[in-house]
């Protein structure tokens, strides 16, 4: 039978399957990277909102405390979003006739709602709760990132699974002590200049030296933190904070 390929064919199919691989490897590189871009997560991205309400101004121009128009973040999965008479119990004596405020004085007027966009929008296979993250001291800001400098906010973080995961994995990089701490954006943790002391065998700590903040009395055996893993890692304990294997289990956030 006459041979129906000549000799280079050989070569010609495997050079093919190699390039064949190549494009498949290239596509799947291709398709993971962007699953994990700012295209697809909004990461980010500044959304179109009714009113271009300022993070900047309010906390950092003005020192409003989170928890002024979060209301629920320390007893809720929700943090919760301010009704309009939050807005109004500043904005009736201030910027009253702002045009950029229109749209909150017309949902007071009316007694609707403002509908603003989600910049934070889980899956809803996913569950989060934002109450356990707060009482077990993970901080606005490991979230949210640094909303004091954001004029319209952004989504600061991809929340997608490996994000959360990575934290799971090592929570104590991230824990800090829980009261005002968790709400402070610019916390940075302790260091050598500004230690943070905690009394042995509770999560009571201190940013102010080895005194209880609100009553000023001593701590019992204070203990000094001037890094945030031997901090982190200690706390992980007094909050009784589940092991990583744990949290990390698939039922964690997805019920």
């Amino acid at each position: 039978m006459p041979q129906v390929f000549n000799r280079g064919a050989n070569g010609l199919a495997r050079m093919s399957l190699v390039i064949l691989g190549l494009v498949v490897t290239s596509l799947a590189l291709t398709l993971n990277e962007l699953q994990r871009s700012p295209y697809l997560t909004k990461q980010g991205e500044r959304l179109e909102q009714p009113v271009p309400f300022s993070h900047q101004h309010h906390v950092a121009g003005l020192g409003l405390d989170c928890r002024y128009c979060h209301t629920s973040v320390e007893n809720s999965s929700f943090a919760g979003i301010p009704p309009t008479k939050t807005c109004m119990n500043c904005h009736s004596e201030i910027w009253t006739n702002a045009d950029i405020l229109e749209p909150v004085r017309a949902s007071y007027r009316n007694n609707t709602p403002i509908w603003w966009t989600k910049l934070h929008d889980l899956p809803d296979y996913v569950y989060f709760n934002h109450e356990i993250h707060v009482n077990k001291g993970i901080g606005c800001a490991s979230c949210h990132g640094p909303v004091d400098e954001m004029p319209l906010t952004y989504a600061h973080a991809s929340l997608q699974m490996e994000w959360c995961l990575d934290c799971h994995r090592n929570p104590a990089k991230n824990i800090r002590p829980t009261g005002d701490p968790i709400f402070n954006i610019g916390w940075r943790g302790p260091n050598s200049d500004n230690p943070v002391y905690c009394e042995q065998g509770t999560g009571n700590c201190s940013l102010n030296g080895p005194y209880y903040q609100v009553t000023g009395q001593q701590m019992q055996h204070p203990q000094k933190f001037i890094d945030q893993m031997s901090m982190g890692n200690y706390l992980v304990k007094q909050y009784h904070i589940r092991t990583p294997n744990e949290i990390q289990s698939c039922e964690t956030c997805h019920r």
